[in-house]
């Protein structure tokens, strides 16, 4: 019996364990049920039968290739799988031509296409007659906004689905299911606890696929004793290779890290900067989360006393966007740097929130007519546009025209400090406001 069930679990690790829990019916599908929910858009259009081409927009491991393939299963679909990286237009032009075949014989072919973004212009044109035609229904997956990867002409033609990651709860219960599943681990006595079960839930981000891989290595990685394997945290953890670094980023530890990031940038301690920007990203957290959190700050508490803090953080974004973690680290680590070392000014924050009180306060106020185009003779007419000052026709290109309504026109919301380029900005922003007292202006640049 050992020897037979030892056979039985060789087999098994041989195939992966996303794909032996693969879910065949929509019923075991986990997830997503904002579509697939009772009377939702795309469990409405799988019961009517009324499919058509689509794209399914989301994160890796969220059921992109199996809710494909469940509905091919469900409308009894010939099931084809493209891959960018293996299908020239050669390989679809013959699967467009047998599809096309198939058709003519009543049998409807679903060609799912994964990683669509990564397909060129010419690939993705391929597609298109057969689209137009109804030859195939196409299904694509992507983890890039399809509006930017995806040519309009065949976008135009699918519906988009925006797929969510998963919640712990959902991998909670898919986690169970796999240890009861006779495909995955049912036919074991393993012993795992919940809290460690949430542990995987946390580390995986909303990835099944991460999720699985990681019970399957603790499991792998675990001895049987009196045929029972009992998972530890320790073992996990060495599977996940981010001991004690493990935090949920939907609780409390997620907002005092990224808070720790913010205070220490804003000390100017780039050391301390580093450190938890180092403990989130090996803690799992979203590099992307961070960029932006990196972008906000470049402009509320660096600003004009350094313009460049916005581009270098904007650029490092770009960077994470590209390649990712690990090796986005080193990007992210020079703009926390740069942001660390960068002379501090809130005074583009301060003003926004003075003028946004005042815009709450204001809101009927209406534009003075002078501000106001008059593209018609009957807005002319009525004052619009009366009494503007074309700045381009005054010397220095700056005017002592009111662009304040009246209610508010003393109001003054920005006040430069003197911290790096931010000094040179209040020094402009007097010169300007000399010769606006002069009607008369300097148009030199601010530089």
């Amino acid at each position: 019996m050992n020897y037979i069930q030892g056979s039985l679990f060789e087999k098994r690790v041989n195939n992966p364990l996303a794909n032996r829990v693969r879910p065949k019916k929509l019923d075991e599908y986990i997830g997503q049920q904002h579509l697939l929910g009772k009377g939702k858009a795309l469990r409405n259009m799988l019961e009517s039968g009324n499919l058509t081409s689509m794209i399914f927009w989301g994160p890796p491991g969220v059921g992109k290739t199996t809710l494909a393939m469940i509905i091919a299963s469900m409308t009894k679909c010939n099931f084809i799988e493209f891959s960018a990286t293996s299908s020239g237009i050669k390989e679809i032009k013959e699967v467009m031509s047998e599809a096309e075949k198939n058709r003519l014989m009543g049998t409807e072919t679903l060609l799912f296409v994964d990683e669509i973004h990564r397909f060129n212009k010419a690939q993705q044109d391929a597609f298109l007659p057969y689209v137009e035609k109804g030859s195939i229904i196409l299904v694509g997956a992507t983890t890039e906004n399809p509006s930017f990867e995806v040519n309009s002409a065949l976008l135009s033609r699918c519906r988009v689905f925006v797929l969510k990651p998963l919640t712990e709860e959902d991998i909670v219960v898919l986690l169970k299911n796999t240890l009861k599943d006779k495909r995955g681990f049912g036919y074991k006595n393993i012993k795992v606890t919940d809290e460690l079960l949430h542990i995987i839930s946390i580390y995986s981000n909303g990835d099944a696929r991460t999720a699985l891989n990681v019970l399957e290595m603790a499991i792998l990685s675990t001895k049987e004793i009196e045929s029972t394997l009992t998972i530890t945290k320790e073992t996990l953890e060495d599977c996940m290779q981010s001991k004690a670094l493990l935090y949920d980023k939907n609780g409390e530890e997620h907002y005092n890290l990224i808070s720790a990031l913010h205070k220490s940038m804003r000390n100017s301690d780039c050391d301390a900067a580093i450190y938890w920007l180092s403990r989130m990203l090996e803690g799992g957290e979203d590099p992307l989360y961070i960029a932006r959190r990196l972008i906000r700050f470049s402009s509320e508490d660096v600003g004009i006393a350094d313009p460049n803090a916005l581009q270098v953080c904007v650029a490092a974004y770009n960077a994470a966007h590209y390649i990712g973690m690990p090796e986005c680290s080193v990007n992210l680590t020079e703009a926390v740097v740069y942001l660390a070392l960068a002379p501090k000014s809130n005074a583009l924050y301060m003003a926004y929130e003075k003028a946004k009180e005042d815009a709450k306060n204001t809101i009927s106020e209406g534009v003075p007519l002078h501000l106001r185009n008059a593209p018609t003779k009957l807005m002319s007419d009525l004052g619009y546009s009366k009494g503007y000052k074309y700045a381009h026709d005054f010397e220095d290109k700056v005017t002592a025209m009111q662009c304040m309504p009246d209610n508010l026109k003393d109001h003054k919301y920005y006040f430069p400090t003197t911290e790096g380029l931010e000094k040179k900005a209040a020094q402009h922003l007097e010169e300007l406001k000399e010769l606006r007292n002069k009607d008369n202006s300097n148009t030199s640049t601010f530089k």
